[in-house]
């Protein structure tokens, strides 16, 4: 099997493509999880990415093989979980912005101290505790345990806007989402 195709993506395609793809995949951690229903796509070009400056050693991960996972530390208070793309030593990656809790969900509850379902994973900080995603995962294969990736349904529907939290390339609809879904972490416009 080719670590960069899992689940049916093709992961040495563009950040945006993958953020695309991701919709509806399900992602499990040491078999907690669900479904990815939200995204937002980086690339090295972009200035609102890790990427942009180029390699240090926090975003060494970025620029590693794709299908990889790049664990880093938000506002130096959440995780943020991110799936590698392109060919190696390009620099882009996909933020999983937000999945569906199906698998776990009593752990998950346990770890977030929370019991709203469509509260447990509405955020990348609130999945990565979710899932106990930490910077251990950073650099990770995403075709390895305790990663499983599965095939999205057919027929997803998605939607598509503005990223959120970022002050630079605002204007680029990067951001994907699950038409619908109530586990967003916020609502497209």
């Amino acid at each position: 099997m080719n670590p960069a195709k899992l689940a049916g993506i093709d992961f040495c395609a563009s950040a945006d493509i993958v953020a695309r793809q991701l919709i509806g995949v399900v992602v499990l951690v040491d078999g907690v999880g669900g479904r990815i229903v939200e995204t937002e796509a980086y690339d090295r070009e972009d200035p609102a990415s890790h990427a942009f400056s180029g390699p240090t050693e926090r975003n060494a991960a970025m620029f590693g093989p794709p299908a990889h996972a790049y664990v880093y530390r938000s506002y130096g208070i959440h995780w943020c979980l991110n799936f590698v793309c392109r060919e190696e030593g390009h620099g882009a990656g996909v933020l999983i912005r937000a999945i569906e809790p199906l698998a776990g969900l009593d752990l998950m509850r346990r770890r977030r101290d929370a019991d709203d379902i469509t509260a447990l994973c509405s955020g990348p900080g609130k999945l990565c505790q979710a899932l106990e995603v930490t910077r251990a995962f950073n650099g990770r294969s995403l075709a390895l345990p305790p990663f499983l990736l599965e095939a999205a349904a057919p027929g997803i529907e998605i939607v598509e806007g503005a990223r959120i939290g970022i002050s630079k390339a605002m204007e680029v609809p990067w951001r994907f989402g699950l038409a619908g879904s109530r586990f967003l972490s916020r609502p497209f416009r």
